[in-house]
């Protein structure tokens, strides 16, 4: 029984003793988190917490310092009698950890600001849509009425603003994408944040919310900023962007009317669109002032967002006129400065002067219509107007009274044709304005074209006789119905009679200035001041006259308004690809090529003038300066057909083949050809003999004229130019007289009697009268001999330099007859004098 007793003791013990080992266990696994209490403050120094504070030696206390909360792990955790993680691999987050990911997201909001910084091109777009709302408003209400018929040069007008409008709407809207894609990415990064861990766990945790406190502070307040930018910017990139889909909606509906309102003018015209001038209007429109401010004020606002649209062209026009202004400025200024204004008095200038204000704002203008061809008729009508005015301050000293008059004439003819389209009068009431100002139109040149017969040239004859058929045509055009052409043949007699008249002092200021540009350089260098400005002034026209031509021709062609349609033929014409075997071009890339080829030629060609070289024998003795101008004009050659080449699109391969064909030629029989062009490059670089200089070549002697690409030009002293192959230049021996210097050595053989006293002959009174000439080189003393021939002969030889070859001929003459009267006042006879 005892035994049983005590074996139920011992298990009862066991019991007890496991069951308090395992509450032992589990509450030295409890990981809840108790607040520390708090201590005192501990040095710095210790190495672990509770450590007792070293005490200081003197003055060798270490002084206290000042931990950074932010990094300190504060949290002070339960001790446990046994931590079961101990050996695992499980970590626990630190303070550190939790502080540097709230730096990380501080980082990431502050890059917010710079993002949505970047957007930089907002206002602009705000600028731009509000301004498109009203040009397309605008639009809309000219191009839906119904009871005025359109000018077909404004239905251009409309076509190219819609296209402008179209492209910058296309333009923006791509940096609206872009700043929308910008804000998107900010958007997903901020709803990355919004599911980080540590944060979260930041937020919930009271302790660590106690403990980072001042920094969530700090986060809250960007956060707050951070989402108020997001949020307006986003609602403002969403109106603009709805804003700029609706503008593309407009803008293509409005390009569509413009086109078929085109295309109705084309197929109407044709035919009788309205009633005949005669007949009863039956129309019941009442126009106000208020209508006819409308009319002014679009006009206005078109013709001014159309400007501002389309500026980028007109910018390059008017730094044209900058850089010409300024160069014939620069070159008055040369010449007063060298005070040689009077060089340029046979020129007789009547378009430029020292200050070319006047003359500058008519280069421009003449050129203002090809920089908008497709402008508003305001615009076009107002640069016209202002040509003529200023036209007319020259034709006021400039032309006889009858014919002044007639140009006040064809000023207030066309300004009352302006007044009549802009104030948007009714039709009718423009039809029969439009028929009275033509018809005494063509009374006026009829009356001008009798009285020019035999006093003006051929041009203004020229230019009368098509205004006069211009108008008629759109006198007829408008009795009978037929709106269009009669707006079109009326408008066309005023610009392209305006046109012709400007582009003919366009001529003259160009060629003006060029010979401006011509007696400035010549001056500069010392040139003579007369040269044979007439014949340069013949080949200056005729350039400029083409040029002229060219732009009357598209000017003509756009107010008739068939500008368009030409272009599009002529660009499928040269654009459309050709196949000729297995050689493929365009017609375009040809013409490319050879225009570019011709340019290049008339460069090297005229390039001279621009420098003061005529042609002529003045600028010899300017050494080198005719070498570096045959050098220019190789690099023009060379660089015009490389560019030629590269803006053909001409396919390389087959200009090689092209260039093997043609040394297949030269193989047959173009060496000499080839062998002349490598003779003149290696003449131009290695220069054995220059512009200027005095050469022997065989039996030939002049002055080197010209060296050319094929041949060299030699000038003898007869006048003759001897033109020589530059192979053959090369195979001769070449006697250079003036390669290095310009001094030549003169000998004189005096023959005489022999004096019966031989100091009659004086040598130094000789060397005297050698040394006073101009052009003797005193650097080198004359040398003089006496050689006794016989008992009663004897020679005189005399050696001296010239400073100039070129005037050797001239001193020695000079010097011979010095020296025979030298001698016969001393009574010696000559018998002979050699050289």
């Amino acid at each position: 029984m005892k035994k049983l007793l005590r074996n139920r003791l011992t298990r009862f013990i066991l019991s007890f003793a496991l069951c308090n080992f395992a509450t032992l266990l589990v509450n030295g696994q409890d990981s809840v988190l108790k607040a520390a209490p708090k201590k005192s403050v501990t040095a710095p120094n210790s190495i672990k917490a509770g450590r007792p504070e070293r005490p200081a030696v003197g003055n060798m206390a270490r002084p206290e310092h000042k931990k950074i909360e932010y990094f300190l792990d504060t949290i002070r955790r339960q001790r446990r009698k046994f931590d079961s993680s101990l050996f695992t691999n499980i970590s626990v987050v630190s303070t550190s950890d939790y502080a540097e990911d709230l730096g990380r997201v501080y980082q990431l909001l502050n890059t917010v600001p710079r993002t949505i910084g970047s957007f930089t091109k907002l206002p602009e777009i705000h600028t731009y849509m509000d301004e498109g709302d009203s040009v397309l408003d605008v639009l809309k209400d000219r191009l839906y009425q119904s009871d005025r018929a359109f000018n077909v040069r404004n239905l251009e007008m409309f076509n190219t603003l819609l296209d402008a409008l179209d492209k910058n709407t296309g333009y923006y809207s791509r940096y609206l994408q872009q700043y929308d894609s910008a804000l998107d990415d900010v958007r997903k990064e901020i709803t990355e944040l919004q599911k980080d861990t540590l944060m979260l766990h930041i937020f919930r945790d009271t302790a660590l919310k106690n403990t980072f406190q001042p920094q969530l502070l700090q986060l809250k307040a960007k956060w707050r900023q951070v989402d108020s930018l997001v949020t307006e910017n986003g609602k403002e990139i969403n109106t603009l962007k709805s804003q700029a889909s609706a503008h593309a909606i407009t803008i293509s509906e409005l390009l569509f009317r413009v086109d078929s309102e085109l295309k109705a003018v084309g197929s109407a015209a044709f035919g009788k669109e309205r009633r005949y001038l005669l007949e009863t209007d039956t129309s019941k429109a009442n126009y106000s002032s208020d209508d006819f401010k409308d009319s002014i004020r679009s006009e206005w606002q078109l013709a001014r967002v159309y400007l501002t649209t389309t500026a980028n062209l007109r910018n390059w026009l008017l730094l044209l006129g900058g850089v010409f202004f300024y160069w014939v400025w620069w070159n008055f200024k040369i010449l007063g400065r060298l005070n040689k204004l009077q060089v340029i008095e046979p020129f007789q200038f009547n378009y430029i002067n020292p200050y070319p204000v006047v003359g500058t704002i008519i280069f421009v203008l003449s050129l203002a219509p090809i920089f908008d061809l497709h402008a508003p008729s305001i615009y076009i009508e107002l640069v016209q107007l202002g040509l003529m005015l200023l036209l007319t301050i020259y034709f006021w000293t400039h032309l006889e009274r009858p014919l002044f008059f007639g140009w006040l004439t064809f000023i207030f003819l066309s300004l009352s044709l302006l007044i009549t389209r802009v104030l948007g009068v009714p039709l009718n009431a423009q039809r029969w304005a439009n028929f009275i100002v033509e018809s005494i139109a063509i009374g006026c040149g009829i009356f001008f074209l009798f009285y020019l017969v035999k006093k003006q040239g051929k041009l203004i004859t020229i230019a009368i006789a098509g205004y006069i058929l211009l108008n008629l045509l759109a006198v007829l055009c408008n009795i009978f119905g037929r709106v269009t052409f009669s707006q079109i043949f009326g408008y066309t007699a005023v610009y392209s009679f305006a046109q012709t008249i400007s582009l003919a002092i366009f001529v003259r200021i160009i060629q003006e200035s060029f010979l401006l540009q011509i007696q400035t350089s010549r001056t500069k260098k010392n040139y003579p001041e007369s040269f044979n400005y007439k014949a340069i002034s013949k080949s200056i026209n005729r350039v400029a006259v083409m040029f002229a031509s060219i732009l009357w021709l598209i000017d003509f062609a756009t107010n008739l308004n068939l500008f368009d349609a030409a272009n599009d033929l002529l660009v499928n014409l040269f654009t459309r690809n050709r196949q000729v075997g297995s050689f493929s071009f365009t017609i375009g890339g040809i013409i490319m090529f050879l225009g570019i080829i011709w340019l290049a030629n008339f460069l090297q060609k005229y390039i001279a003038y621009f420098f003061g070289d005529t042609g002529e024998d003045s600028p010899f003795d300017d050494k080198g300066q005719r070498s570096r101008l045959m050098i220019t004009r190789l690099i023009c050659l060379i660089g015009g057909f490389l560019l030629a080449v590269a803006a053909s699109g001409l396919p390389v391969d087959r200009i090689t083949v092209i260039l093997g064909a043609l040394g297949v030629g030269v193989g047959l029989g173009l060496q000499n050809i080839v062998s002349n062009f490598v003779s003149g490059i290696i003449l131009i670089f290695d220069r054995p003999l220059r512009i200027g200089d005095t050469v022997e070549l065989g039996d030939k002697r002049g002055r080197v004229k010209e060296i050319g690409i094929r041949t060299s030009t030699l000038l003898t002293e007869e006048g003759a130019e001897v033109i020589i192959p530059n192979g053959d230049v090369l195979s001769h021996n070449i006697i250079n007289w003036t390669l290095n210097k310009n001094q030549v050595r003169s000998a004189l053989v005096f023959t005489i009697e022999k004096p019966a006293n031989p100091e009659d002959v004086n040598l130094d009174a000789i060397r005297e009268i050698i040394i006073q000439n101009t052009n003797v080189f005193e650097q080198r003393i004359p040398e003089i001999g006496i050689n006794v021939i016989n008992s009663k002969t004897l020679e005189l030889k005399i050696f001296f330099w010239s400073k100039e070859f070129n005037k050797s001929s001239i001193t020695l003459a000079e010097i011979k007859s010095s020296i025979y009267q030298f001698l016969e006042q001393k009574g010696l006879k000559v018998l002979e004098i050699a050289k």
